[in-house]
């Protein structure tokens, strides 16, 4: 009789009965060989090439396009993952679900939000210089300093609890037996701080706003 392994939801296969070593990679296995889509990063580098074109060339309609684009893009993926994915999805999905989700969705996370940060604030520096809003007068001038707090501090939220759970998920769903019960924690951890990551991106809205309305309305 010939031993057949088990079929896992990742397409993988868990060891066998028999205790032989298993036909196929486990279902985390070939989707976390690499922490990040290695085909991503080839998308990655042009956009930021393109980026660093237009900051370098000090092209206000480049500038305006990246600042935007991004930033939009940047606070409407942080609300979505906050209050939608997070809330009415994950919430429901069973433990396995969670990790296949994980384990196919923060690879591309890894690409994805340090590319809209790094572009949101470069291009958005050197247009608040172009245009003269790094200048505005007092007190119009402390909006200006309320946004770069609000910025600070959703930096320090990404890089000290969004980036460490993002990478925690990727390194524990790499080992033979993940734990499903901290997977789960450092998933609601990386929802909720995006959720709050993404509000502040809509007080940094309003504050812009403010401050554009207040020089030039």
């Amino acid at each position: 009789m010939t031993e057949t392994s088990i079929t896992t939801i990742g397409g993988g296969t868990a060891p066998r009965p028999d205790g032989a070593a298993p036909t196929a990679a486990g279902p985390h296995g070939p989707l976390l060989d690499r922490i990040v889509p290695t085909k991503g990063l080839i998308v990655v580098a042009v956009v930021l090439a393109a980026d660093v074109t237009c900051i370098a060339g000090n092209w206000q309609w480049g500038l305006d396009f990246f600042h935007v684009v991004s930033g939009g893009m940047w606070t409407a993926l942080d609300l979505f993952i906050g209050l939608i994915i997070g809330p009415m999805v994950l919430a429901r999905l069973s433990m396995p679900a969670r990790m296949e989700f994980a384990a196919r969705f923060m690879p591309k996370m890894m690409l994805i939000m340090p590319t809209l940060v790094i572009m949101t604030l470069a291009s958005g520096w050197q247009l608040a210089r172009k245009i003269g809003a790094l200048n505005v007068s007092y007190p119009q001038h402390w909006w200006l300093t309320a946004s770069f707090i609000v910025v600070a501090v959703m930096m320090v939220i990404a890089i000290g609890i969004l980036a460490p759970a993002n990478l925690g998920i990727l390194f524990e769903l790499r080992k033979p037996k993940p734990s499903g019960e901290l997977i789960g924690k450092l998933m609601r951890r990386f929802i909720y701080t995006a959720g709050i990551t993404g509000l502040m991106q809509v007080a940094t809205l309003v504050i812009m706003t403010r401050i554009a309305t207040s020089k030039w309305g």
